[in-house]
């Protein structure tokens, strides 16, 4: 059992999957810092500074507070503000990764598409197809 193990780790594939993995997470903070750092500032100094965090309901009398972490302290709260926040990251992540497998793809279309130099074996052979025809 410990030998079909090993054989199942030790797979290209498992490895691919896991350097996949930890590539993506590495990309992944790279993106949540993009929009937390850079898109989201622009967007809340575009909007006048609107944030979305603090808004929720209170469903409970005793919660009167302004924060939403307060308020979370003092009662049950519907925080829907935070719903949003993480909504629009979201979107803005999904964009940004869509974007760049879109970029991705045409680097590797434009890659494929450059014609090969021909080999040693096709120069020659192309010769003598010449030649061949040349004598006819």
């Amino acid at each position: 059992m410990l030998d079909d193990f090993k054989k199942f780790a030790l797979k290209g594939n498992v490895i691919d999957l896991a350097i996949g993995v930890i590539i993506g997470a590495a990309f992944g903070s790279i993106v949540s810092s993009l929009v937390g750092d850079v898109i989201m500032p622009v967007i809340g100094a575009v909007t006048g500074g609107l944030d979305f965090s603090n808004y929720y309901i209170p469903l409970s009398s005793k919660v009167t507070a302004d924060t939403l972490v307060e308020a979370k302290k003092q009662g049950a709260v519907l925080a829907y503000g935070s719903f949003l926040t993480v909504t629009l990251n979201f979107i803005i992540i999904a964009w940004v990764l869509f974007m760049a497998i879109r970029a991705i793809g045409t680097v590797m279309k434009k890659e494929e598409a450059k014609p090969t130099p021909p080999t040693k074996q096709e120069e020659l052979l192309t010769e003598i197809r010449d030649l061949l025809k040349a004598r006819t």
